[in-house]
């Protein structure tokens, strides 16, 4: 007798859930793909773009279960750019300043333009998304893209955003990144003029459902 497949749900971060999203943030850090051969310190992706959110807001903090208890997508995010800023800046850069001290000159390497990143958490404070104060990261295992896993993973979030009294959210995206793109505007972001943006584009959105 045969049993079919677990069924995949969304559900709230857990804490026993850290090791699952910091191994899809690396597999998906690279244009949606494995950044490993990149960014060969395994924990440098996620201290960056997935752990912080998960300490500092984790009741916007979702993932994609794969029936069995592993989390194989998430998405992460802040209700508050300008408040996750500042506590990134007290809090989180001194838990990892020792392990990623700030380079002396211009970065060399990958891992150093990370590095650079980590050190300089105002550069996500720009007068063109003043309007829209929340910010995510939403990130899937190959395998479960391209099922509708994102938009459901998505509306969770835009959901608990609006139960929070915020109106409207950004992201910024590696522009080359198509796929992502095209993603994106399909759930209803709106390209934000942001001067000077370098390689990444932002993009926009309400938090009420379409």
């Amino acid at each position: 007798m045969s049993f079919p497949d677990p069924a995949p749900v969304i559900r709230p971060y857990r804490p026993a859930d850290r090791d699952a999203v910091a191994d899809v943030c690396v597999r998906t850090a690279h244009l949606g793909g494995d950044s490993r051969a990149l960014y060969p310190d395994p924990d440098l992706m996620p201290s960056l773009f997935a752990e912080p959110y998960c300490h500092f807001d984790p009741d916007l903090a979702f993932v994609l279960d794969d029936g069995t208890g592993r989390a194989v997508g998430y998405i992460l995010g802040t209700a508050d750019t300008e408040r996750f800023v500042a506590d990134f800046r007290r809090v989180w850069i001194p838990r990892l300043a020792g392990r990623y001290p700030e380079p002396a000159g211009p970065p060399r390497t990958p891992t150093e333009e990370m590095i650079r990143l980590l050190h300089h958490p105002e550069r996500m404070l720009l007068p063109e998304l003043a309007a829209y104060p929340a910010h995510l990261h939403i990130d899937l295992l190959p395998r479960w893209q391209g099922r509708g896993h994102g938009r459901r993973l998505l509306h969770t979030f835009l959901d608990a955003l609006r139960g929070q009294g915020v109106q409207a959210v950004h992201l910024g995206m590696v522009t080359a990144n198509t796929a992502a793109r095209a993603f994106y505007d399909r759930v209803g972001f709106h390209p934000i003029p942001v001067p000077d943006a370098g390689p990444l584009t932002y993009l926009g959105r309400a938090t009420a459902r379409d």
